[in-house]
């Protein structure tokens, strides 16, 4: 945030160790998933198999998955008044998630429609629901954000609640890590605040301001100009990392046979500020490259399981795939 080069501290494995603090700001909906052969295309219908229900929203996803993945985890956000919120919040406290910074609001809550084909791709839309009145945080939200580690937000609430907790941790000296989704451009008061954007492809030419078929090295270019950080998340062949430091690497993804893509991106994100958190801002090549190894294996864990936050990996299941698929050097 201050433009210097931070310098990391020691840690063992590749995710780091000791309990850190991750506070989300986000959203959660409930999941109203159909697995079909092929997405269908405007104005075309297709059949599908049952239908599943299941707890979701990249902030609920992400704060489930950091849990899993280590770390102490506070989630603010907002739940309706409906039989939905009953299991919203009963899925974040099974995960040892924190919830007293959870709203119950009037009316009902966020909900999105995820159709999966056969190659374990997806077409989502969201309802927000209570994920709309959102619009500000409180005193006590700022004190969780103070006491974090990382801050850890998305889009799907609405952006004054998202560049108010941002500009708290920018202040606060937590690492500000945003994932740009959905995309959109963003104003300078929420850049100016974010340590680490993560998007994919799209994503970042959205906030970029940039065609769809730029290139990477051009997208990284120009993201750049907006953040300190950006970590450009590739699917399954893995992801890319630049800094305003010089160093630029790619990493690729464990392989594995995907079943549902649906919450692989919330998994990295999570785990990615949970090795980030430990490593207090990894900038050595080894350690940016360690954690980026090990959120790409929370991604490819996740994906080889149906469903969102019922896919999210633990840290045991992150370590064991990172072993497998990075193995050390002799």
């Amino acid at each position: 945030m201050t433009g210097e080069e931070p310098k990391a501290e020691p840690t063992a494995g590749p995710g780091g160790s000791g309990e850190v603090r991750v506070v989300v700001v986000g959203s959660a909906n409930l999941d109203l998933v159909v697995s079909t052969p092929t997405l269908p295309r405007p104005g075309e219908t297709v059949l599908g198999d049952a239908l599943r229900t299941i707890p979701g929203g990249k902030g609920a996803n992400q704060a489930v998955a950091a849990a899993r993945a280590g770390a102490r985890c506070d989630f603010v956000g907002a739940v309706g008044q409906d039989g939905f919120a009953d299991q919203l919040r009963a899925n974040l406290a099974e995960a040892g998630v924190e919830l007293r910074r959870l709203r119950t609001v009037p009316g009902p809550s966020g909900v999105a429609l995820i159709a999966v084909d056969a190659d374990a791709e997806n077409l989502i839309v969201v309802a927000p629901g209570a994920n709309a009145e959102l619009t500000s945080l409180d005193a006590d939200d700022r004190a969780a954000v103070a006491a974090a580690d990382v801050l850890l937000c998305q889009l799907e609430v609405p952006l004054p609640a998202v560049t108010q907790a941002a500009g708290w941790g920018r202040n606060a000296g937590t690492t500000v890590v945003l994932n740009a989704a959905p995309a959109r451009q963003l104003p300078a008061e929420l850049l100016d605040a974010v340590d680490v954007l993560v998007v994919n492809q799209v994503e970042a030419a959205m906030v970029a301001g940039l065609a769809a078929e730029t290139g990477l090295d051009a997208l990284l270019d120009a993201l750049l100009r907006l953040v300190p950080r950006v970590v450009l998340t590739l699917g399954a062949r893995g992801a890319c990392y630049a800094d305003r430091f010089g160093l630029r690497l790619t990493v690729e993804a464990p392989t594995v046979d995907a079943v549902d893509t649906t919450a692989a991106g919330d998994a990295f994100t999570g785990a990615l500020a949970v090795a980030w958190a430990e490593r207090r801002g990894p900038v050595e090549p080894a350690a940016v490259t360690a954690a980026l190894r090990w959120a790409c294996a929370a991604g490819a864990a996740c994906a080889q399981r149906p469903g969102a936050s019922t896919a999210l990996p633990t840290r045991d299941e992150i370590d064991a795939l990172y072993a497998q698929s990075y193995p050390e050097p002799a």
